[in-house]
């Protein structure tokens, strides 16, 4: 796992008339602070990313659908410099990722239907504290094809 990711599982509380799914609370010992809340929806087989916060913290839940999220640290001095990390989220497994600043990170439509990405992030938008790089920039070595196990 790389240095300063952490993820937790969510509830999900289903009854006869839907479902409550619980994401984030502000008396939850991992929650930081408050910017906006904001959602994203990704098609089947498409990526986006990469993309890196100078300032942002993201707090990733998908309430509909599947995504892989996949995380790059090429931070200096840390300890999990180099490392890659894949995080299923989704329907099947539901779970709030925190992902700290300056951690390169993208995702990827999984299944057969779009999914609805959560993000309550700890500052308001920025264009000015983001850094992109495109999906298949050879400087992060990832493969992002479908990887038959």
């Amino acid at each position: 796992m790389i240095e300063g990711v952490q993820i937790h599982p969510l509830r999900r509380i289903p009854d006869e008339r839907g479902t409550i799914l619980h994401m984030l609370r502000n008396d939850a010992q991992h929650f930081d602070k408050f910017g906006e809340i904001y959602f994203s929806t990704v098609y089947p087989g498409v990526i986006k990313g990469w993309h890196l916060h100078t300032e942002m913290t993201l707090n990733y839940s998908v309430i509909s659908g599947m995504i892989k999220v996949v995380l790059y640290d090429d931070r200096e001095n840390s300890p999990t410099q180099g490392e890659i990390q894949e995080i299923f989220l989704g329907e099947d497994n539901y779970n709030l990722v925190i992902i700290p600043p300056f951690i390169w990170n993208g995702f990827k439509g999984m299944g057969t239907s779009k999914a609805i990405v959560a993000n309550c992030a700890t500052i308001p938008h920025d264009p000015q504290e983001i850094q992109r790089r495109d999906p298949f920039d050879p400087t992060i070595p990832y493969d992002w094809s479908l990887k038959h196990r």
